[in-house]
C-alpha cells in the first residue's frame, strides 16, 4: 500500500498540472467561450484558491518526504517554486504583464512539480513507505 507522502506528492503534482493547464487553457477557451469569461476561472479570487491548495499540500509531502530520505535540496526546490508561485500571485498581472504572469506562473508550476517528483522518487529509492522507515 502507498503512503501517504506518496499519495499527496500525486496530488501536489496533479495541482501543478492543473495549474499550467489553467493558465495556459484559459485564455484560448474565453476567446473560443466568450461566455466562459464571466465565470470562475478567470476570476482572480481562483488563482488564490488554487495557490491555498498548493501551499499546505506541497509543504506537508516535501517536508514529510525530507524528513524521511534526508534530501533536503529537494524541499528547498520545492519551496522555491511556491515562494515563485507566491510571488507571482502578489506581484500580478500589473507589474508582470499578463505573458509574464504566465510563464512565470508555468515556471513556478513546473518547478513544484518536479520536486513532488523527485521527492516521489526519492521515497521509493529509499523504501520510505516501509515499516523499518516509520
Amino acid at each position: 500500500m502507498e503512503n501517504s507522502t506518496i499519495k499527496i506528492d500525486k496530488a501536489a503534482i496533479g495541482l501543478s498540472v492543473l495549474c499550467v493547464a489553467h493558465c495556459l487553457l484559459t485564455p484560448i477557451a474565453i476567446v473560443m467561450l466568450p461566455a466562459l469569461g464571466a465565470t470562475f476561472l478567470d476570476d482572480e479570487r481562483f488563482h488564490y484558491a488554487l495557490l491555498l491548495l498548493v501551499l499546505p499540500t506541497s509543504i506537508f509531502s516535501l517536508g514529510l518526504g525530507c524528513r524521511k530520505h534526508g534530501h533536503r535540496e529537494i524541499l528547498l526546490f520545492g519551496l522555491s517554486g511556491l515562494f515563485l508561485m507566491s510571488l507571482i500571485l502578489i506581484l500580478g498581472e500589473d507589474i508582470l504583464g499578463e505573458l509574464g504572469e504566465k510563464v512565470s506562473t508555468i515556471i513556478g508550476a513546473a518547478i513544484i512539480a518536479v520536486a513532488h517528483v523527485r521527492n516521489f522518487r526519492a521515497c521509493q529509492n529509499n523504501h520510505c513507505n516501509s515499516e523499518e522507515s516509520s
